[in-house]
């Protein structure tokens, strides 16, 4: 195995990560984000498991539709790059492995659950906020979005008032 290397400065990676932004900007006329990715999948899916019910739901019909199909989105390879380039980060910095990152007062199934509890409430938040993280702080802020600046502050609010709350796990 590799000698695990340090994390990478987060001056420098915010600021690759907003040339990134920038060139998605330039090279494909629009901002980063993934739950679009995530839509058109199950767009695609619904479309190829039952075609009349695809048709008829406006907000799966406008996936269907964009981009030459559900299956032609860029947010596609863009997901794809997130995890090809989050693996090859890992295996570069000495850190990729297999293990469950938790505290010591809770157990692997626990955090597991708690991951994945986390998961589908941002994953329903990005639904009714018809974006996800990315989406929204990273493409709504940079385009100064009043909206977007003000998810940014409600989440990090909300995650200032839940710390104290899930930090006994981890200590």
């Amino acid at each position: 195995m590799r000698p695990q290397r340090p994390y990478s400065n987060p001056y420098l990676a915010g600021v690759s990560l907003g040339l990134v932004l920038l060139a998605a900007y330039v090279v494909m006329g629009r901002g980063l984000g993934a739950s679009g990715a995530f839509a058109s999948s199950a767009a695609g899916l619904t479309a190829a498991i039952s075609p009349p019910r695809a048709d008829s739901s406006a907000y799966l019909a406008g996936y269907l539709q964009a981009d030459g199909g559900p299956w032609r989105n860029w947010l596609l390879w863009e997901i794809a790059g997130v995890l090809v380039g989050g693996f090859l980060s890992a295996w570069l910095a000495g850190r990729l492995r297999v293990e469950t990152e938790r505290g010591p007062r809770i157990s692997d199934g626990t955090r597991l659950a708690a991951a994945l509890a986390g998961g589908v409430l941002m994953g329903v938040g990005a639904v009714f906020a018809r974006g996800c993280t990315s989406g929204q702080a990273l493409t709504g802020g940079a385009l100064l979005s009043v909206g977007s600046w003000g998810f940014m502050l409600m989440a990090f609010a909300g995650a200032y008032l839940v710390a104290p709350l899930v930090r006994r796990a981890w200590t």
